[in-house]
């Protein structure tokens, strides 16, 4: 599976899987079936209850699909409901949440290279492509990433490094339970989009190792397990 590789300002490097081409068809099928089922919803009430038929029913029915990506993916973090069903989410490459503009170019690009030629001119730029980026995630410097937890080997979790210097020595005030368990929440919270409980998890290592620091919650977590993980083994030579 493709990975990116991203190297934050605070020179910690953090890795995801790239959403391969056969997720995104996928999700991207998933919402185009939700659209059916709206829109035959939509013709459905207009006819019998509301009294529209003809040209009325179809705007009804029409007008709110065509803001459906931009709206889910700007409310949902980065996420419509098929790419929230197979766990994807578009990020972009630097690491950071896209912006509201990121969002607006992709959309803008969607008709043109999805809808005009059936996803072809997408296909073909998601292949060949370095980081998997369909022409508007080229415009908008973004990209699809996977969610899914990567399978768990029996292999130590943490080979060291030589010359690694850790960034926050004051992970050696955490124990092995803590880091499990901070690796555990951090996870879930990441798979299930859960800002809001990541950011308590941060704030909560923070208050214990007396950290302080301006790294984004999700590096800020990464680097202090790394550098538990590092301090652990260290410890044991």
């Amino acid at each position: 599976m493709a990975t990116i590789r991203i190297q934050t300002a605070q020179n910690v490097t953090l890795e995801y899987e790239i959403a391969g081409p056969g997720e995104r068809i996928v999700a991207t099928l998933i919402d185009y079936a939700l659209y059916a089922a709206w829109f035959l919803l939509c013709l459905w009430l207009a006819s019998n209850f509301l009294g529209l038929v003809g040209e009325s029913a179809y705007w009804l029915a029409v007008l709110p699909t065509v803001f459906y990506f931009l709206a889910c993916e700007v409310f949902f973090n980065g996420q419509t409901l098929g790419k929230k069903a197979r766990h994807l989410r578009v990020m972009r490459l630097d690491g950071t949440a896209p912006t509201l503009g990121n969002y607006l170019l992709r959309w803008l690009l969607r008709p043109i290279e999805i809808v005009y030629t059936l996803g072809s001119v997408a296909l073909v730029a998601v292949l060949v492509s370095r980081h998997g980026q369909r022409l508007g995630d080229l415009a908008a410097g973004t990209t699809v990433v996977s969610l899914k937890a990567r399978p768990q080997h029996t292999a130590p979790a943490f080979t060291p490094l030589e010359g690694y210097q850790p960034v926050f020595p004051q992970a050696a005030v955490l124990t092995d339970q803590d880091a499990a368990l901070i690796r555990k929440l951090a996870n879930q919270a990441n798979r299930s989009g859960n800002f809001q409980l990541m950011n308590e998890i941060a704030n909560r290592v923070k208050v214990v190792t007396s950290i302080q620091t301006e790294l984004a919650d999700i590096p800020f977590l990464q680097t202090i397990l790394r550098d538990h993980a590092h301090l652990a083994v260290a410890q044991e030579q």
